[in-house]
Parts: structure tokens; sequence; C-alpha cells
């Protein structure tokens, strides 16, 4: 394994102990970090026939780390963002929305790369569009299984659900995964292009 990709998992794995010490609900720890955990046995399972650039590793660390803070804390009562609600007078913890965003500004980068490397389309114009689509169908998902949990679970599922009493928040939150996935889009992709050359080159 690569001494920068080590170094990622090292700290990575430092966050999710932290975050496994101690979380305000237990149920709510692992119903959030489990995403996390099987991406991570993917990219594992798969690292010696597929190694991504730094940046989508470094992307998927991030985003790996704000559901790792969530869990600890659950969405709704995570501090930085209580403060923000008081000092802003916002009326709900907006975390859940920053988790939602980096739900499509990571996903879309892994879209693309691997359309890129694989070469998956042959008429590229087409590829902004697929992106974006699968990331949506990644936050549908996601809220499906949020839906199924709060059939099976009741009240236990709570905080899983972070709703804080917002009647739009599925769609709030779909809404942040297709920003995120643009904004990847737009100010990502020369960048992850430029890495993509040095891969490509070495």
């Amino acid at each position: 394994m690569k001494k920068s990709h080590l170094a990622l998992l090292v700290g990575l794995a430092a966050v999710f102990v932290w975050s496994g010490i101690n979380p305000y609900d237990r149920l709510t720890w692992w119903l959030e970090v489990f995403p996390g955990i099987f991406g991570l046995i993917v990219l594992a399972a798969t690292y010696r026939r597929f190694q991504f650039t730094m940046l989508v590793y470094t992307l998927i660390a991030l985003h790996i780390s704000i559901l790792c803070v969530g869990g600890h804390w659950t969405y709704a009562h995570e501090p930085v963002f209580n403060w923000l609600r008081d000092y802003f007078h916002w009326n709900r913890n907006h975390y859940d929305r920053l988790g939602h965003f980096a739900q499509g500004f990571v996903p879309a980068m892994i879209a693309r790369e691997l359309f890129i490397r694989l070469n998956v389309l042959n008429r590229k114009r087409w590829q902004p569009f697929l992106i974006i689509s699968i990331c949506l169908a990644v936050s549908a998902t996601y809220e499906f299984i949020e839906w199924w949990s709060a059939l099976i679970g009741g009240a236990a599922s709570t905080e899983f659900l972070g709703t804080q009493g917002d009647v739009w928040d599925t769609q709030e939150d779909m809404f942040m995964c297709l920003v995120g996935a643009v904004c990847s889009l737009v100010f990502m992709s020369k960048w992850q292009d430029r890495q993509l050359r040095r891969l490509s080159s070495s």
C-alpha cells in the first residue's frame, strides 16, 4: 500500500475509533457509519485491481469522517452546527445538509473517474447527466433506507432520520445531493483530470 493511502487510512481509523466512544445513541451510530464501513470493504477488496487518484481517496475519507461525526453526535445534535443554528437563528441543525451535499459531491468524483478510466461512454457529453443521475439514485436509495428503518424501528429511528420536524426534509436532502454533484463536476473536474494524467504517465 502507498504511504499516502496508508496515512489516509490511519487518520480515518482514528476518526472512526473516536466516533465509536460513547456516541449519543449506539443504534444511530451503527446506522450512520455502516455506509462508510461498507465502502471501505469494497475499496479494500478491489485495491489491487483498481486504485483511485489521491483526490478521490481524500474525498472518500472526508465523506466517511462526516458520517462518523454524524454518528457520534447524531445529525440533529452536532455541536458546531448547533452553534451555527443559534448564531444565525436557524430553525434547525443543518449538519445533515452538509452530509447530503457530500453525498452528491464525493460520488460524482468517484463515478466520473470510473467513467473515464474504464471508458464507459463513447459520447462524453452524456457523462455529466449520467453522473448526476447516479448521485441522485444513491440519494434516493438512502432515503428509502431511512424510510424502511422508520417502519421497522418506529420511535427508535428518530435520531437516524434527523428530520427535526421538517416535512420537506427528504426533498431538501436530495436537492443538497444535486447541488453537491453539480459543484463537484464544475469545480473539481480539472483537478481530477490533472491527477488522471499523472496517473496514466506513471
